[in-house]
């Protein structure tokens, strides 16, 4: 699933075929079926993408859709692993939140605007600072550990509070607070220049206001198994659907899906929300 400036979409990609986009709205209902076995997708850079060469069959619960050996590569040259330090672009310093103390501190090019906040599934979100790639880290580091907040949350943390958020002007607030905490701390890298606080909300992006308290998580799809119901609204990588069946789009990535029959109902292992938030808080 990809954010686009229309909203979220699926989007579809085979050898040869070249890739589609299928928007994805509220109210709209959705049914599909797996077929055969899930396999890596292989790696997309510099706008090229390049099959796995093996096609390699992967777990049907990853987070991740591709193999070993086509992580490796894709790490091998990625600014969130390190290893593209010479990225010349200007970059951005964000402060997300997601729920009631559940905030953290992240990068993302500033030519992306605010996609990356869109996948992570940011209710809410302000930017601290801009400037080049490694003064951007620098100072991502230092606020991190300054404010006390992790560089990751874990999807099912997020989804379990959505349903139940506070009204705007209390995450406003809490977001300022942080925010006026970071921009006062000394040490900031002298190449990024410090940014006002303008909290941004996505509440109408994710329809928020529609959706369900989650009464279960898809675990994963299976050959023949079906995702069927109606679209409550998506954050990040989430569908929500309208009877509060929750499915993480990741899992999705890597199977060949058809249309499923007008009568098709959800087929697929699916676990109970509370159970799924406590397995997955490691998984992702």
């Amino acid at each position: 699933m990809r954010w686009t400036a229309a909203g979220p979409a699926l989007t579809w990609s085979a050898p040869g075929r070249g890739t589609r986009e299928s928007p994805l709205a509220a109210g709209r209902r959705l049914a599909f079926t797996a077929e055969g076995a899930r396999r890596c997708v292989g790696v997309w850079r510099a706008g090229r993408w390049t099959p796995c060469p093996g096609a390699r069959e992967i777990p049907a619960g990853a987070g991740r859709d591709q193999c070993t050996e086509c992580a490796r590569l894709d790490r091998s040259f990625s600014v969130a692993a390190d290893t593209n330090a010479a990225d010349p672009r200007t970059y951005r310093v964000y402060l997300a939140w997601f729920g009631p103390g559940m905030t953290k501190v992240g990068i993302t090019a500033e030519e992306r605007g605010a996609a990356r906040l869109l996948e992570q599934g940011a209710v809410a979100y302000t930017w601290l600072g801009r400037g080049p790639l490694m003064a951007a880290r620098r100072t991502e580091e230092l606020l991190r550990a300054a404010l006390g907040v992790p560089d990751r949350i874990p999807y099912a943390r997020k989804r379990a509070v959505r349903a139940v958020l506070p009204p705007f002007a209390e995450r406003a607030a809490e977001v300022a607070g942080l925010h006026g905490r970071a921009t006062a701390l000394p040490g900031w890298a002298e190449t990024l220049e410090r940014l006002p606080c303008e909290v941004a909300d996505h509440t109408d992006a994710f329809g928020l206001d529609g959706l369900p308290r989650p009464t279960g998580v898809v675990a994963g799809l299976v050959p023949g198994g079906a995702v069927a119901g109606w679209l409550a609204g998506a954050a990040g990588p989430d569908l929500h659907f309208a009877d509060g069946l929750v499915v993480d789009t990741r899992l999705l990535s890597g199977w060949v899906l058809a249309a499923a029959g007008e009568g098709a109902r959800t087929s697929v292992p699916v676990r109970p929300a509370e159970e799924a938030r406590e397995e997955q808080e490691g998984l992702f």
